[in-house]
């Protein structure tokens, strides 16, 4: 039995699914934007699954792509080219 919520709530999302294939891996991922997370945008690797709450600033940060969705300094080098694009 649940005796506290921390919170229970619904909202409409923008997600988007994209493939792509660089020159070191195929890449699925699903992209999340939403009000939820200070206007960063919730990122899922389907092929890992894992995922991770990816902003502009997160971008730049060095070894962070790599790390929260489980890619190699190559592969985040490719997805970050990518992201970099959508994520504002």
């Amino acid at each position: 039995m649940i005796d506290f919520f921390l919170y229970d709530e619904s909202e409409d999302t923008n997600t988007r699914y994209v493939s792509f294939v660089g020159e070191h891996s195929r890449y699925d991922l699903a992209i999340i934007q939403t009000d939820r997370y200070f206007g960063k945008s919730l990122v899922l690797n389907t092929q890992s699954s894992k995922f991770g709450i990816i902003g502009a600033d997160d971008l730049e940060e060095e070894g962070y792509i790599a790390h929260i969705l489980g890619l190699s300094d190559e592969e985040a080098a490719e997805v970050e080219a990518f992201l970099s694009e959508i994520i504002v």
